[in-house]
């Protein structure tokens, strides 16, 4: 197929559940592309002589590669292609976002102002064939080197490690302070936007080639970091993830049903909260705000909508462009029916006789000069408030570091937000510890996260056998 052909070509859209059907359930939204679509998506690739594609791919999947794969009909080998570099495809294809990563830098984006190639659609499709063909391929892995490497914390950072040293023949053993292996992956993000049966496949797939997984411990206080040593383990890698909840620390903000989105989603996703004869279950709202304007926010909007909510709320400070939640998840919200109040901040929350949230203060806002971020700062319009009714209200304004991990460890380098400081190779000021993810970061997506894996495990690699 000539390439002016090629490039004449519309992209897929991805088929979706009807936004009122869906917005009473936990099905997941997205439900994938059939044969015929990801044939017809990939013959849109170029296959360009230098694929700047990939160097958005924070994991170097070889993208043309799998993508041709495709063309062929060679679905099972597009798969194998993925899983050469990414541990996680099935999960990578669904919740990265590639818009802002390899799709950004797509030769449709960059030089024709075109829609990019869907590179995510393609991922989902190739690893959602493998799997449900039955014929899932496992990795070559080298013969067992006899050298014992933990790893703190079983979200993608963690995971991604895990995979690649387990491929270069170590004995890897991760420790999660959680009764579910998935980290982020199983807490943090609803089944309507990832299922766990395909996280689960994933760490299936990674014990097959003989990645250990030990849960409900505590690296650095049930077990610390000496004890690993002494049994043996001659380098760590700590993913331990940014699980300390922001707050914005204004008047009301302990009353009752005013929670953060780590507690509320970990709480529905992990301890089954969303059942009233739970043993903690989580509070019912009919009429929800969302503070904050990212994927966490709109993960806990659209879940208090799925539990109930009459009204579900997302209140943010700035306009709806300088929301860094991913255009797809903002859509998908307002097809389901999510208010959203932009250019609004609240300063006040007010209590019943109960001591329960029945009302917030809001200032309204309007967009200044650019702060550090690039994002135009939002300014307070003078004696411009309004009150608003509430019976629950989920805090989403960011994450800091779990403090746990670094300050168990003596001698270990921390910066001044709490992150584990590390050099480009990922190794902290203590030789045998390397870190990523949001420990080192203190917030990454994903991929970033399982970027930070992968250059860790090349790292420490080289590190053990100088």
């Amino acid at each position: 197929m000539k390439a002016k052909d090629r490039t004449d070509l519309p992209r897929v859209h991805m088929n979706e559940l009807d936004a009122d059907y869906r917005s009473h359930n936990k099905e997941e939204v997205n439900q994938g592309l059939n044969a015929e679509q990801a044939l017809q998506e990939s013959k849109r690739c170029l296959d360009c002589v230098n694929p700047t594609c990939m160097s958005g791919c924070p994991v170097e999947i070889n993208i043309p590669g799998f993508i041709k794969n495709i063309e062929r009909g060679e679905f099972l080998e597009a798969a194998k292609t993925l899983k050469m570099t990414s541990a996680l495809p099935a999960v990578c294809g669904r919740v990265c976002p590639q818009e802002k990563q390899c799709e950004s830098q797509c030769f449709y984006t960059l030089k024709l102002k075109k829609d990019a190639v869907a590179i995510g659609y393609l991922e989902r499709f190739a690893a959602d064939y493998e799997r449900e063909s039955g014929q899932i391929s496992i990795p070559e892995v080298a013969a067992p080197n006899g050298k014992k490497i933990a790893v703190i914390g079983s979200g993608p950072a963690g995971l991604s490690f895990a995979g690649d040293m387990a491929k270069l023949g170590y004995d890897v053993c991760v420790f999660e302070a959680l009764h579910e292996i998935g980290g982020v992956l199983k807490y943090g993000i609803p089944e309507f936007r990832l299922p766990n049966n395909i996280v689960d496949v994933e760490i299936e797939n990674l014990k097959k080639i003989g990645v250990k997984f030990v849960m409900d411990t505590i690296i650095g206080k049930t077990i610390t970091f000496e004890d690993l040593a002494q049994e043996g383990f001659l380098g760590m890698f700590v993913a331990s993830g940014a699980g300390l909840p922001n707050f914005m620390n204004i008047p009301g903000e302990n009353l009752i049903n005013v929670l953060s989105s780590n507690e509320y989603l970990t709480r529905v996703n992990l301890m089954d909260a969303a059942n009233p004869e739970a043993d903690t279950p989580v509070p019912f709202g009919k009429n929800v705000a969302i503070i904050g304007g990212g994927n966490t926010a709109m993960d806990s909007v659209r879940t208090a909508k799925r539990l109930g909510a009459k009204r579900a709320i997302i209140v943010y400070r700035r306009s709806e462009e300088e929301m860094p939640a991913r255009l797809e998840e903002v859509k998908h919200a307002k097809e389901e029916g999510i208010e959203f109040m932009t250019l609004h901040n609240p300063i006040e929350y007010l209590g019943d006789e109960n001591g329960r949230v029945k009302q917030m203060r809001l200032q309204k806002m309007e967009l200044g000069e650019p702060d550090a971020s690039g994002r135009r700062k939002p300014v307070a319009i003078p004696g411009a408030t309004e009150l608003l009714d509430v019976d629950l209200v989920i805090v989403s304004v960011g994450v800091s570091p779990n403090p746990l991990v670094p300050s168990s460890v003596s001698g270990l380098d921390v910066s001044k937000w709490g992150t584990i400081v590390v050099n480009e190779g990922m190794q902290s000021s203590i030789p045998t510890i390397f870190a990523g993810g949001d420990i080192v970061r203190g917030g990454a997506t994903v991929i970033l996260a399982m970027g930070d894996g992968r250059r860790a495990a090349a790292s420490m690699h080289e590190f053990l056998n100088k």
